[in-house]
């Protein structure tokens, strides 16, 4: 399955309705309080440090251990971190798509005027 397509198939469900998904799904297994709006924001925090570790062993950065992992495992890390950002979003804005497409333009805008 593709899940960043911008729009759902009945075959085929799209980013923001997956996420959504996950989201309904977290809120059933653990709840939607502020406690678990906490948690959700603090797993960003973990899950970037889980990629960075990844890329320190990927590198062989600590000598007292071997060089293990690759740029896949950075790779699937930092999906992880994404995610995990995306599920969090949903506790802060009503709209979470509407909010990283008009912040994700205002970066670009910001870029753009750069150059």
């Amino acid at each position: 399955m593709t899940y960043f397509n911008a729009q759902s198939t009945p075959e085929e469900p799209g980013m923001w309705d997956t996420l959504r998904e996950l989201v309904a799904w977290l809120d059933r297994s653990n709840g939607n309080g502020e406690h678990e709006t906490a948690m959700r924001l603090l797993k960003v925090t973990e899950e970037a440090g889980e990629a960075a570790q990844a890329y320190i062993t990927s590198r062989g950065q600590n000598p007292r251990k071997p060089r293990t992992g690759s740029d896949h495992e950075v790779a699937d890390e930092l999906v992880d971190v994404i995610v995990t950002a995306f599920t969090a979003l949903h506790s802060f804005a009503p709209n979470p798509q509407a909010h990283f497409e008009a912040k994700l333009r205002n970066i670009r805008q910001r870029v753009l005027d750069l150059e």
